[in-house]
């Protein structure tokens, strides 16, 4: 089922469409070295066959997976052999060679012997060499939408040649419709779905909402732990978190509970969220979250998973403060941009090595304890700094108020003085 022709290609309107550069210089051959990024069945493979069938090109096809330097560099040789303007060398996932491999390419490229296309999952800026990028234009590619899967179905059902029409099935709408939502944007993973569907009906028979839920029950989502989707899930969940959000919090951490996640892994995020989004707002946050993590170490799953769902709902419907994080960033940065202080003597360590290089005559540190409101008046930094600048949510209200009564005695102390 895969397209041969320009105008067969589905979805990608962004890039295909009828005011779009891109179809007319494929169809003069003027496409210079491309870099392909999009999801899985998105059309990667199928355009870069397209672009070379539509230009009238050899298309010199190479995996970076099970490709090595000596099959990389025979395949410059042939795309040297055949000319630029007559073949492109096709890398699929390229992301998966490493630099030295992707130097390798950087002289044919450059010179013009070679055209690339180059297709890959990852963010290419992050995957691939900043010179190769440099000389190649970035076209990312869009997961499908419903109704173009929808279409691309219906053809596979009916198309004789290529297609599942042998099998003489009918459809109906709503089953497609599901089938190509549970694809998730993937055109390829759409046609999966209906040929094992099919494969599991008798002849002539329809494809009912009913034998696709049978399908459903076992199908697995796409997550790729310790790449993009799993970084980008971990993100989701925390800013649901930080924006109150607890059901887009609960859906985000289904995911990465059904996709195979660590759940250790979405503990470690839940104690940095409870300090650096609730802080003193609720205190009782980084408890819940420190509790979690270890039932996620001690019971594992698939019972540490109430634990987890227990613990982002409490996170998600707290009140937030990030002043603590903001408090900290700031002291930092007046250690950066500022002479480091001197700690004052009188606050000094008193015990050990430093007791006998003391001067008796130095002043004396005064115990707070002994002192109403725990305030003696003593300064703790040569020149007073404001770092902490409490919110008034949740406990922290009580606490703005507590440091606001102690300035004001602060002040008053100072005069007695």
């Amino acid at each position: 089922m895969r397209p041969k022709k320009l105008e067969d290609l589905r979805g990608q309107s962004h890039l295909l469409g009828k005011d779009c550069l891109l179809p007319r210089l494929i169809r003069e051959n003027r496409v210079g070295n491309l870099i392909l990024t999009g999801p899985p069945g998105t059309g990667k493979t199928t355009l870069a066959h397209v672009i070379a069938e539509e230009a009238g090109c050899k298309l010199i096809q190479l995996n970076a997976v099970t490709s090595n330097v000596t099959e990389l560099r025979e395949s410059l040789k042939l795309a040297r052999y055949y000319g630029a303007d007559k073949c492109y060398l096709f890398i699929d996932e390229i992301h998966r060679f490493n630099k030295a491999q992707q130097d390798l390419l950087l002289p044919d490229i450059e010179s013009g012997e070679a055209r690339l296309i180059g297709a890959t999952t990852h963010n290419p800026r992050y995957y691939v060499i900043d010179p190769l990028l440099s000389r190649s234009q970035l076209f990312t590619l869009e997961p499908l939408p419903v109704e173009e899967i929808e279409k691309a179905l219906l053809v596979c059902i009916e198309d004789q040649e290529n297609g599942l029409g042998s099998r003489k099935c009918g459809s109906e709408p709503k089953a497609i419709n599901q089938i190509a939502r549970l694809s998730e944007g993937d055109l390829r993973k759409a046609y999966n779905i209906l040929e094992v569907v099919v494969e599991g009906l008798a002849p002539g028979e329809r494809v009912s909402v009913d034998t696709v839920a049978i399908f459903a029950r076992e199908r697995s989502i796409r997550y790729d732990r310790d790449e993009d989707e799993h970084y980008d899930t971990a993100s989701a969940l925390i800013k649901s978190m930080r924006g109150n959000d607890p059901d887009a919090a609960l859906y985000w951490l289904a995911k990465m509970l059904v996709g195979g996640e660590d759940p250790r892994f979405i503990a470690r995020r839940l104690v940095i969220f409870a300090s650096e989004d609730i802080g003193l707002a609720d205190s009782r946050a980084l408890l819940l979250a420190d509790a979690t993590f270890r039932a996620c170490e001690t019971i594992g799953l698939p019972e540490c998973e109430l634990t987890l769902a227990h613990c982002v709902l409490f996170l998600a419907t707290s009140q937030k403060s990030n002043s603590s994080t903001l408090a900290l960033a700031s002291a930092k940065r007046a250690i950066r941009e500022n002479p480091v202080q001197s700690i004052p003597t009188a606050i000094q360590d008193r015990h050990g090595r430093n007791k006998k290089h003391r001067d008796e005559n130095e002043e004396g540190y005064l115990y707070s304890h002994d002192f109403p409101d725990n305030l003696s008046g003593q300064k703790y930094l040569e020149h007073p700094l404001s770092l902490y600048k409490p919110k008034c949510s949740g406990a922290e209200e009580a606490i703005a108020e507590r440091i606001k009564h102690w300035k004001k005695l602060r002040r008053e102390l100072k005069k007695s003085d």
